[in-house]
Order: C-alpha cells, then sequence, then structure tokens
C-alpha cells in the first residue's frame, strides 16, 4: 500500500471556484500593499487654502526622453508655486522653477534625466495668508527615479506573467490546504511562470529600463532582482523534491507547498524597486558616460 500519497478525487466545483476566489483576494491584497509602499508610487496628500483642501499627487517616476511635469491643483490667481529640485544624491544647490497655470492646475517641469537618474525635489505654495510646504517636513523631499521606455512587448508579459505566477502560488498553497491532488501540477506552473517572466524577462526588462540585465546578487543588492530569485529558488526547491521523492507522504509535501508559498507572500511584499540601479553623478561629472555612470544596487 502507499499511505499517504496523493489520490486522484476532483475538487468540488464550489470548491475550486471558493479556492480562486480565495486565491484572487490575497493576491490583489499582496499587490496592492506593494503599489502602496512602493518607493515609484505616486506621493499623495493635500494642503488646505481658505479652508479648502486642494488634493495632489507627485510622481516618483519618470522618463528618460521626457522632461516629467509636476502637477498640483490651482487654488486660484492669488496663489503662485515654486519647485525646488536638485539632482539625487548629490551637494548641488536647489534649481527654482516656477508654476504655470494651465486651467484648474499648476504645472512645473522636472529636467529629463538619463536612465536611473535621479532629483529629488519639493513645492512651496504661496497663499495670501502663508506658505505651505509639500512635504510639510523640512527635512523631506520628493525622490523621482528616471528610465529608458521598455518595448511593450517585453513588458507586458512581464507583468502578466509575474501577475499569474501569484495568483497560482497562493492557488497552490490553498490547494495544499484544502485539496491537494492537483498540488504538484499547480506548484510546476507556478515554477514556470516564475521561469520566463522573472528570471528571462524580467532582466530582459531591467535591461531596456537601466542598462543591465541583472543588478542582484553577485553583482549587487537590488531587492526587485533579489527577491526575484528567492521566490524563484524556493518554488524550484519544492518541484525538485517532487521529482526525486524525497518527500515521503502527501502531509510532508503539503506542509512544503504552504512554506514556500508564504516566503513568497513574505518576499513579495517588500517594496518593489528598493535599492534599485541608480546614476552615480559624481562620475558623470567626472567624464564618465551615463551608461557607464549607474550603480548597480549597492547600499550606500
Amino acid at each position: 500500500m502507499n499511505h499517504g500519497r496523493q489520490n486522484h478525487d476532483v475538487t468540488p466545483l464550489w470548491l475550486n471556484v471558493v479556492l480562486w476566489i480565495g486565491a484572487a483576494v490575497l493576491m490583489f491584497g499582496a499587490m496592492e500593499y506593494q503599489d502602496r509602499t512602493g518607493p515609484t508610487k505616486e506621493l499623495r496628500g493635500e494642503f488646505d487654502v481658505g479652508g479648502t483642501a486642494y488634493s495632489y499627487e507627485l510622481i516618483r517616476s519618470g522618463d528618460s526622453r521626457d522632461d516629467a511635469s509636476v502637477v498640483i491643483p490651482s487654488p486660484g490667481n492669488d496663489v503662485a508655486a515654486l519647485l525646488y529640485y536638485k539632482r539625487y544624491p548629490t551637494s548641488d544647490e536647489f534649481v527654482t522653477v516656477p508654476f504655470q497655470s494651465v486651467g484648474t492646475e499648476m504645472v512645473a517641469a522636472l529636467p529629463r534625466q538619463p536612465s536611473a537618474g535621479k532629483l529629488e525635489y519639493f513645492i512651496v505654495v504661496a497663499t495670501p495668508s502663508a506658505e505651505l510646504r509639500i512635504p510639510v517636513s523640512e527635512d523631506e523631499t520628493v525622490i523621482i527615479r528616471f528610465k529608458d521606455p521598455v518595448p511593450v512587448y517585453f513588458l507586458l508579459p512581464h507583468i502578466i506573467m509575474m501577475f499569474f505566477a501569484l495568483l497560482i502560488g497562493m492557488r497552490t498553497a490553498l490547494s495544499a490546504m484544502f485539496a491537494p491532488h492537483n498540488m504538484r501540477k499547480l506548484a510546476w506552473v507556478t515554477l514556470g511562470l516564475m521561469t520566463v517572466g522573472g528570471l528571462i524577462l524580467g532582466p530582459i526588462v531591467q535591461k531596456y529600463a537601466f542598462g543591465a540585465f541583472w543588478t542582484g546578487v553577485p553583482f549587487g543588492y537590488d531587492l526587485t532582482d533579489n527577491k526575484t530569485l528567492i521566490m524563484w529558488i524556493v518554488w524550484a526547491a519544492v518541484c525538485g523534491l517532487f521529482v526525486w521523492k524525497r518527500m515521503k507522504s502527501v502531509l510532508t509535501e503539503r506542509v512544503s507547498v504552504i512554506l514556500v508559498a508564504a516566503v513568497m507572500v513574505v518576499v513579495y511584499l517588500i517594496p518593489h524597486s528598493l535599492r534599485g540601479s541608480e546614476l552615480d553623478y559624481d562620475a558623470l561629472d567626472e567624464g564618465a558616460p551615463a551608461s557607464e555612470a549607474v550603480r548597480t544596487g549597492q547600499p550606500r
């Protein structure tokens, strides 16, 4: 007898639907958290003029081909605003640019930077009664990073595959908990999506955007690359154990899959683009080409 091995029961339709819904909820929750905490997400807030609150979204990601427009609401003709910016991280003096009124908004431009170049900026809004700083804290600025364009035929499949890798990874974990008969198949699909979307298309996207295929271990400390590698390793490990039949029971397999999925979630929740590629302005000022002055995720 083969006690503890997988049976071939079919998951009831109602349970299958519930598990897919649960996987989708977990996936969207993780994606929403990552989106809200990522360093390229727009900085949202509001300022008050005359008792009226005005909401804004300040950009933190730009295209290296174009100047980046900073837009805030216009409270009226008696209100002016100045944009202060400098290259980051440098000891440059801040450059001042006045906002221009465009309909119901005020707009100022940040000069485009080479790929991986960053600017830090803040805004001062002058009202009849006071000057308002955005962000409010005197020691806080907004950081924007520029990147080269990525062809949609690489970027879109990369995004879709990473999206489904997380979805099916969550579904694999729920399968391990409640309906393990198709757990192995789902684990292999997750690994396949991670391989193509993360380890093949991911570096291609990285190369187009910042000039390097890989900026994680052993070449750097880019957390996006490193967390992709960690997720791939844990799924490859559990699938490898399936093949080598080192697990003696379904219970061991189920626990292993659940642990791997937990690692995937924890790693995925690390904000995207932390310790990413960064232009070394000192090297650029010394005459190095922009393509050779990009740091590969080295910590300060």
